[in-house]
C-alpha cells in the first residue's frame, strides 16, 4: 500500500517533476501534473508521469518543481489555490525561497521546503526516470511555523520514491549543498572550459579521469545561473578556500626547487585521498573500501546487459559500476566495484563464464 493516501499535484514537468510523477504513478498514486509549457506537460503525461488536472481536484500534497527564480511565486500561488493542501518544493536553494515567501505575509503553516539530492546532466521531461530518487538523500527543510503534519507528509513522499529523508534547517542546507553540489559544478565547468583551447588530437587521449571530472559540465547554464545566484553567499567562501589551495599548488609547481614544494603537492593529493574516503558509499563507507574488477566487453548491442545479468545469476551484488569506451575502440571496459570479500569469487566466476578481465 502507498504511504500517501490521496491526490498529489506536481507543478512543473521538467526532469524532477516528471521523474517524481513516474515514480508515484508506479506506486498506484493519483498524480496530476501541470506546467506552463503545454508541450512539456503533454510529454510528461504521455510518458506516464500523471494526468491532466481536473477542476474538482483536491490534492493532499503539492510538489512545486520549477526553477529557483520562480519557486516562491508558484508556492505562494498553490498555497492560495489549495488552502487545505501541504505544499513543498524541490528547489536546490532553501533560505532565499523561504525569505521571499515570508515577505508575502501568507500563512506558511502548510509549507515545508525540501530538496531531493538527485538529478542528471540532462534536463526536461524527456530525461525523466522513475528510479531517479532511489537511494538518494532527500532533504526535508521545515521552518518555525511548519505544520508537523506537513513535515510527516513530505517525509513520506521521500520514502515513497525510495529516497532517504533527512531534516535540515534552510541555512544549514544551503551551506551543505554549496560544498557538495554547487562548487563541484563550477569546478567541473571550469575544467571542461579548458578543453576549448586544447587540440582535437590532445583530447583524443582523454581517459576516464577527464570524463569523471567533467560529466556534470554538460548541465543547463540557465538553471545554474539561478542556483548559484541564489546561493552565492554560501558558494563564494568555499571557492575562496579552494583558490587558496590552488594558488599554493601553482606556487609549488612554478618553483619546484623551493623548499616545501614537493610536500605541498604531496599534501594536496593526500588530503584528496582522505576527502574522497568520506564520501558515503552504498553501505555507509568510503568507495576506497571496494575492490575493483575490470571486464572487457565487445562493442555490440546486448553485451553490457549480458554481463550484468550473468553477475546477478551467480549471486554477486555490485556496489558501483563505471563504463569506459574510447572513440574508435571495438571494446568497452566495465569497472565493477564489489565488497573486498567478493573479489576472488567475481574474478573466478567471470573467468569461468568466458569474460575477459583486465
Amino acid at each position: 500500500m502507498p504511504r500517501i493516501n490521496g491526490q498529489i499535484r506536481i507543478v512543473g514537468a521538467g526532469l524532477l517533476g516528471t521523474s517524481l510523477g513516474l515514480a508515484l504513478v508506479k506506486k498506484g498514486i493519483d498524480v496530476s501534473i501541470t506546467d506552463t509549457s503545454k508541450a512539456a506537460q503533454a510529454l510528461a503525461i504521455d510518458y506516464g508521469a500523471g494526468r491532466l488536472p481536473l477542476p474538482n481536484d483536491s490534492p493532499k500534497l503539492i510538489v512545486v518543481c520549477v526553477p529557483p527564480d520562480n519557486t516562491a511565486g508558484v508556492v505562494a500561488a498553490e498555497l492560495a489555490a489549495f488552502p487545505n493542501a501541504i505544499v513543498t518544493d524541490v528547489a536546490s536553494v532553501k533560505q532565499s525561497v523561504l525569505l521571499e515567501l515570508q515577505q508575502t505575509g501568507l500563512d506558511l503553516a502548510h509549507y515545508v521546503g525540501s530538496h531531493p539530492m538527485a538529478g542528471r546532466e540532462k534536463s526536461g521531461a524527456v530525461a525523466g526516470r522513475a528510479d531517479l530518487f532511489m537511494g538518494r538523500p532527500w532533504v526535508v527543510v521545515p521552518h518555525l511555523s511548519s505544520d508537523l503534519v506537513g513535515l510527516d507528509l513530505v517525509t513520506d513522499l521521500a520514502l515513497e520514491v525510495g529516497a532517504v529523508p533527512t531534516v535540515m534547517e534552510p541555512i544549514e542546507h544551503d551551506h551543505a549543498v554549496a560544498a557538495v553540489s554547487h562548487v563541484p559544478q563550477i569546478v567541473s565547468s571550469l575544467l571542461a572550459a579548458r578543453l576549448l583551447s586544447t587540440s582535437a588530437q590532445e583530447i583524443s587521449l582523454a581517459g576516464q579521469g577527464l570524463r569523471d571530472t567533467t560529466r556534470i559540465a554538460a548541465s543547463d547554464p540557465a538553471l545554474w545561473v539561478q542556483i548559484l545566484s541564489a546561493n552565492a553567499g554560501q558558494v563564494a567562501p568555499v571557492l575562496k578556500d579552494l583558490a587558496i589551495d590552488l594558488n599554493a599548488v601553482i606556487g609549488a609547481l612554478t618553483d619546484m626547487e623551493a623548499g616545501g614544494s614537493l610536500a605541498t603537492i604531496s599534501r594536496t593529493i593526500e588530503s584528496g585521498n582522505r576527502g574522497v574516503e568520506r564520501i558515503p558509499g552504498k553501505h555507509g563507507g568510503g568507495h576506497a573500501n571496494y575492490a575493483t574488477v575490470v571486464a572487457m566487453i565487445d562493442d555490440k548491442p546486448g553485451e553490457l546487459a549480458r554481463l550484468l545479468t550473468e553477475i546477478g545469476q551467480v549471486g554477486i551484488n555490485l556496489e558501483d559500476i563505471k563504463l569506459e569506451h574510447s572513440p574508435g575502440a571495438q571494446i568497452g571496459l566495465v569497472e565493477l566495484s564489489v565488497l573486498p570479500d567478493l573479489e576472488a569469487k567475481l574474478i573466478s566466476d567471470l573467468t569461468g563464464l568466458g569474460w575477459r578481465l583486465v
